[in-house]
């Protein structure tokens, strides 16, 4: 993927990461792409593309830049919820201009039911594309009368809320030290009164769209388009230690001349191996998609083992060349600096971290 097509002359991502958020031009062409509505239904005005299509775009995506990857995927997939809403609440949803959907998954708020309102009060974290979301989509603990509502097992009930920007106040949180420019900054709601119409379940069984995107198992295409970008990024990553250790074989560098070549067939074996869990992914992936499609279920289990199989792949590929890379790596105006640093921000995701 060209970087001048997204972005402009120059380094646009570096800019962007020192700006702390995708540049109104970044915005302006990712908006042009469709990008953030290729989820959601083609009754409400989305693109409605096949999941494999879609992961495999967020891979190369994220192979452009980590920033603009995270916000694509997590935006995209807060999108997806459209398929779950009110069909006319979802119409008028994606008819706004620059619509941008964002949000949290923890239940770190209340919503109080007050007839066929709710009035939500709470404070969510790691909006990705928050400063640009028209709408912001978050769980939060039912409450009736000020009291918790629980189900058969005794638990809170949580339902899934999207709300309009307008009652969104954010807090410029995000400190991390990569993904700088996804902006993944916290949001909070003070009294906020909206329809409980607004409120949604994410399952198959209570899908307002039609179509195999919606009968896909969440937890798994959370799973694999997360993945996807840590693949992108990793990929990224390979592509610029290439000539860094190219440039050590040529002139040694302070590198024992015998150790060189095991560097370069060190990052000779991590491409095999990216290569080869990468084939893995799709395969598992394109098969899920064919069993939803067929009306059958998706192997869920198979698609969150071969998603963490690569990651950890991902993750030891990029941790063993990153020292063979010398001091321009640890630059923290060099670009392979930024991707190191995105991508291991983007490992600490809740649902990549190791068991």
């Amino acid at each position: 993927m060209d970087d001048g097509a997204i972005g402009g002359a120059g380094d646009p991502w570096r800019e962007a990461e020192l700006a702390g958020f995708l540049l109104p031009e970044q915005q302006a062409r990712l908006h042009a792409h469709g990008w953030l509505t290729m989820l959601a239904p083609r009754a409400a005005g989305g693109a409605e593309l096949p999941l494999p299509e879609v992961v495999r775009l967020e891979e190369e995506i994220a192979a452009t830049d980590g920033s603009l990857g995270w916000v694509v995927t997590l935006c995209a997939g807060a999108g997806w919820f459209a398929g779950f809403l009110p069909p006319a609440l979802a119409r008028g949803i994606m008819a706004t201009p620059g619509v941008c959907l964002a949000g949290s998954g923890a239940p770190t708020g209340f919503a109080d039911i007050d007839g066929d309102d709710v009035v939500i009060t709470g404070r969510w974290d790691y909006a990705s594309g928050a400063p640009m979301a028209t709408h912001f989509t978050l769980n939060a603990v039912l409450r009736e009368r000020g009291e918790v509502l629980r189900d058969e097992q005794g638990k809170p009930r949580i339902r899934a809320f999207i709300v309009p920007a307008r009652h969104v106040a954010l807090e410029a949180s995000w400190q991390a030290i990569g993904l700088r420019a996804s902006a993944s900054h916290a949001y909070r709601l003070d009294g906020a009164r909206i329809p409980a119409s607004h409120g949604f379940t994410i399952d198959a069984a209570h899908a307002t769209a039609d179509g195999p995107l919606y009968r896909f198992p969440f937890m798994a295409l959370a799973y694999v388009t997360l993945a996807a970008n840590l693949l992108g990024m990793a990929r990224h990553f390979l592509a610029l230690a290439g000539p860094l250790v190219a440039a050590r074989r040529q002139h040694g560098s302070g590198v024992p001349l015998g150790e060189v070549p095991a560097v370069a067939a060190c990052l000779a074996l991590a491409r095999e191996e990216l290569a080869e869990h990468r084939t893995a992914l799709y395969e598992v992936l394109d098969r899920a998609w064919d069993a939803v499609v067929r009306h059958t279920l998706a192997d869920e289990a198979a698609l969150q083992r071969v998603s963490l199989q690569l990651v950890d792949t991902c993750r030891r590929t990029v941790d063993s060349l990153y020292p063979c890379c010398g001091l321009q790596a640890a630059r923290e105006d060099a670009e392979i600096n930024r991707v190191w640093r995105d991508f291991h921000t983007a490992t600490q995701h809740a649902l990549l971290l190791p068991d």
